[in-house]
């Protein structure tokens, strides 16, 4: 282990009563470089990061040993690691909307940083913060100080969260999956600031993610987590092009890949689901305008766009949960506020867990459509699950006691139960690991053929989108800018904005990645 690594991580293991949780992970990070630390849900990637700033409840054990270079932490007292939060290491959360204070102004939470760590007037902590902010791609950074989060973006969120990260200029930022809840081109320009930070500061980063695409566009370096364990580390270049682990090479198997699919036959049946001019509006502000869309019979459709693009909007116009301003929706052939064809419609929404009552059983939440349209059938709910691929035995628990891949596996059962003929999936796959995302997917896909249903897809990940779809349609600002087959629409765009689109998407292959990027300047820059 070389004497220059900022952090050594040696031994380190955690418990919760008779669970362990993480089982003796040797780390390394030295100075400037960005190791990403990989895996599913539960494989530990995350209490290990909380474990190296003392983050983890009362209830966990830890021992082992980490290092910040000569400093102990494995036992420091709450002082001594007071003193190295924020000031040494700091931390980025997954979600920046719950990691910042929605009633204190940016400035305000930045400035209470600095003050916290450094002596600093209001006056300079202001100055400061602005200047962070700058440093971090916000436009307008002396206007911006001065407003709150609900204001701002989730990519000018996601940029404050570093600025606070930034702000006593640590020599360790650990990034807690900093772009999951971010859209494809707002990812890309997190991505780019990241590195930037790392070649203008010097900064190190562990990076902890289970996007693949992400891991290859940034890393230098990969630790692979799996079940608490620690199973394989390789430079970025050598995991990706010869993983020595069977479970590794599952994982970069499960990674959706642009322009992998063959082109999808055409649909020519009648349509599922016809809008006409339609424009929503929430007082001024217009969310979709004059949209033309279709979906056949049999076929999948998927609608693509950034957040506030207005995808959201057209699939509740579609599922009758919101009324047009302008402009007509049919949905098979009737209107989509009738009861006997929103009967024939299923709903999969995007958070499994949100979409569930806790206070149901898995019975009953799969049930409950069967419920409410009258329908009796003794045998109904455990055929969606073997459908679903769920054991029998999963009917008598509660949505709590199921992963998140289980959840959305419940979340389509339901979607299913009374065989519809449109169904509607709002991001179905963007919470889930990419192991588990490509099984939800298969399923999908299998289901789909065997039912026949017409699906409208909404998602911001392309790559899932061409994995699935008949047709894609792309949305810009509630106006469909592009629509045709998936191959065409996806890999040979036409309109600008979709080829910004595909263009952001980070390839899981960092040679590749590396040489887009030089062929793409504005991949690599920070401000966008």
């Amino acid at each position: 282990m070389s004497t220059t690594d900022l952090l050594r991580v040696k031994g380190l293991t955690v418990s919760f009563g008779a669970v362990e949780a993480v089982r003796g992970v040797d780390l390394t990070v030295a100075p400037g470089e960005i190791v990403a630390l990989v895996g599913e849900s539960g494989s530990g990637k995350s209490v290990t990061a909380r474990a190296v700033v003392g983050l983890l409840p009362p209830t966990a054990a830890v021992t082992g040993s980490v290092r910040l270079g000569d400093q102990e932490l494995v036992g420091a007292d709450e002082e001594a690691l007071r003193s190295v939060r924020g000031s040494r290491i700091a931390m980025v959360f997954q979600e920046p909307a719950t990691a910042l204070n929605p009633v204190h102004t940016v400035g305000w939470q930045i400035a209470a940083v600095l003050r916290a760590h450094r002596s600093l007037t209001r006056a300079q902590a202001r100055a400061e913060a602005v200047r962070l902010l700058d440093l971090v791609g916000i436009p307008e950074p002396g206007r911006r100080v001065r407003q709150y989060p609900h204001q701002l973006s989730g990519g000018q969120k996601q940029r404050v969260v570093i600025a606070l990260a930034l702000a006593n200029d640590p020599e360790l930022i650990i990034a807690d999956e900093p772009t999951t809840a971010l859209d494809v081109t707002v990812q890309a320009g997190i991505l780019a600031l990241l590195r930037d930070l790392r070649d203008r500061l010097g900064t190190a980063i562990l990076v902890i993610t289970h996007n693949m695409g992400v891991v290859a566009d940034l890393a230098d370096r990969v630790a692979v987590m799996h079940r608490g364990e620690l199973v394989e580390q390789a430079p970025v270049e050598d995991l990706f092009a010869r993983p020595t682990r069977a479970y590794t090479r599952e994982l970069l198997a499960a990674v959706p890949r642009l322009g992998h699919r063959a082109p999808a036959s055409p649909h020519t049946a009648d349509d599922a689901l016809r809008l006409d001019g339609v424009t929503v509006r929430y007082g001024a502000f217009t969310a979709a305008a004059d949209v033309r869309l279709h979906v056949a019979r049999g076929e999948v459709v998927g609608l693509v766009g950034e957040s506030g693009s207005g995808k959201s909007t057209l699939g509740k116009v579609a599922a009758g949960l919101l009324r047009p301003s302008a402009g007509t929706v049919s949905v098979l052939g009737g209107d989509p506020h009738d009861r006997e064809v929103r009967k024939r419609l299923g709903f999969v929404f995007q958070d499994p867990g949100g979409s569930l009552n806790p206070r149901l059983s898995i019975e009953d939440c799969v049930a409950e459509p069967l419920k409410v349209h009258g329908v009796r059938s003794s045998t109904r709910v455990a055929e969606l699950l073997d459908a679903v691929r769920l054991p029998a035995s999963y009917a008598s628990r509660r949505p709590r006691e199921l992963s998140g891949g289980q959840r959305q596996r419940v979340g389509l059962a339901r979607a299913l139960a009374l065989e519809p003929d449109l169904l509607i999936a709002d991001e179905p796959t963007s919470a889930l690991d990419v192991s588990v995302q490509a099984s939800i997917l298969e399923l999908l896909t299998e289901l789909q053929r065997a039912r026949e249903f017409a699906c409208l897809f909404i998602s911001h990940d392309l790559a899932v989108v061409d994995s699935l779809a008949h047709r894609v349609a792309v949305l810009h600002e509630g106006r469909v800018v592009e629509q045709g087959p998936h191959h065409e629409v996806l890999r040979a765009p036409k309109a600008e904005y979709t080829k910004n689109l595909v263009d952001a998407v980070p390839l899981p292959d960092p040679v590749a990645q590396r040489a887009r990027r030089a062929e793409v300047p504005e991949l690599s820059q920070v401000v966008g």
